[in-house]
C-alpha cells in the first residue's frame, strides 16, 4: 500500500483527499488545477472491509504523514496486518497493528475538512476511437527523466503513418524520443491512433506521473497506459502490486482478494496554446 500511495507523492509536504465508499478507498491529490492523481484501493484488496456510512465521506489528510505512519507499522520480511478505522472520536484516522502478540502500535492522524473540492477533469474520448498507447513503465520513466535537460515543456505527438509516439522537449536545447510501434513492440506494447494529435505539457507535471513508480512495477516489466482525451487532457495509468494485508473498518463482510493490484491514474492538463 505504501508503494501505491508513494506513487502519487511528488512533494514532501502534500495534502490529499480521501473518499470512502462501499467499493473501497480513493485517495486524490492535485496541484495548481493542472495535475490530479488518484489511487484506487478496491475493497477486494483488504482481508476485511466494513462500511456503514451514509453517502461517501470525504476528508483531508497529510499524504506524507499517512505514508510515514504506514512505514512505521511495516517490518522488513513480514506481512503485518493493520487495522484502519474512520472516524475516531475526534474525526481522526486510526491505525493499529492487530497481529502482534507482545506489542501494539497505534496511531491517530488528524484529518480536516477539505478546503476545496477536487476539480472535475471531465476526461472524454477525443474522437470516435480512443487515442491511446501502452509503453513499458521503465521505458516511459527513462524517457521522461531524459527530457528534463531541454527545458520546461514537452510535446507528445501521436502519428498514424507510420505508427509512432514522439516525446519532444524544447527549452535550453531540443531532445526528441520516438517509440516506433512496429520497430519497438517490446517497448511500445499497444498503439491506437486514427488521427494525428500533438499537445504540450509542463515538464514538472509530466515528471510527477513517473517520478515515484515503484520498483516492483519495473521488475515485473509492466506497461503504463497513456490516453489523450478531448482538448489534450492526458491520462496516465499504472498498476501497482499491494502485498501487505490491511483490515480497514470504515464505519460488509470479509473478502479474500483475488488479485492485489492498486490502480493509479494521473490526469495532466495541456499547456494553453499561445495562438
Amino acid at each position: 500500500m505504501v508503494d501505491a500511495l508513494s506513487c502519487v507523492r511528488w512533494k514532501r509536504h502534500q495534502d490529499a483527499l480521501i473518499e470512502l465508499s462501499e467499493h473501497g478507498i480513493v485517495l486524490i491529490v492535485e496541484e495548481s488545477g493542472c495535475l490530479q492523481a488518484k489511487v484506487y484501493l478496491q475493497r477486494e484488496l483488504f482481508t476485511k472491509y466494513e462500511y456503514g456510512a451514509q453517502g461517501r465521506p470525504r476528508f483531508g489528510i497529510s499524504l506524507g504523514l499517512l505514508v510515514d505512519c504506514l512505514n512505521t507499522f511495516s517490518s522488513p520480511g513480514h506481512s503485518n496486518t493493520i487495522e484502519i478505522k474512520y472516524p475516531g472520536p475526534d474525526m481522526e484516522l486510526l491505525l493499529k497493528s492487530v497481529d502482534t502478540l507482545n506489542s501494539c502500535i497505534y496511531s491517530e492522524i488528524r484529518t480536516r475538512i477539505p478546503e476545496t473540492v477536487a476539480w472535475d477533469y471531465n476526461f472524454e474520448q477525443a474522437g470516435s476511437a480512443p487515442l491511446t498507447f501502452t509503453v513499458k513503465s521503465a521505458a516511459l520513466k527513462e524517457a521522461i527523466d531524459d527530457l528534463e535537460w531541454p527545458g520546461s515543456s514537452v510535446q507528445i505527438s501521436l502519428h498514424n503513418s507510420p505508427p509512432c509516439v514522439t516525446f519532444r522537449g524544447e527549452g535550453h536545447g531540443d531532445l526528441q524520443i520516438d517509440f516506433m510501434y512496429y520497430a519497438n513492440t517490446d517497448l511500445l506494447l499497444a498503439f491506437h491512433c486514427d488521427t494525428e494529435v500533438s499537445y504540450g505539457y509542463k515538464y514538472k507535471f509530466l515528471k510527477a506521473t513517473t517520478a515515484n513508480i515503484p520498483g516492483n512495477v519495473v521488475r515485473e516489466n509492466r506497461g503504463s497506459k497513456l490516453t489523450i482525451g478531448r482538448g489534450g487532457m492526458l491520462k496516465v495509468q499504472h498498476l501497482v502490486s499491494v502485498s501487505k494485508a490491511l483490515a480497514p473498518q470504515v464505519e460488509s463482510a470479509g473478502y479474500q482478494p483475488p488479485s492485489r493490484i492498486a490502480y493509479i491514474e494521473f490526469f495532466v492538463k495541456p499547456e494553453e496554446s499561445s495562438d
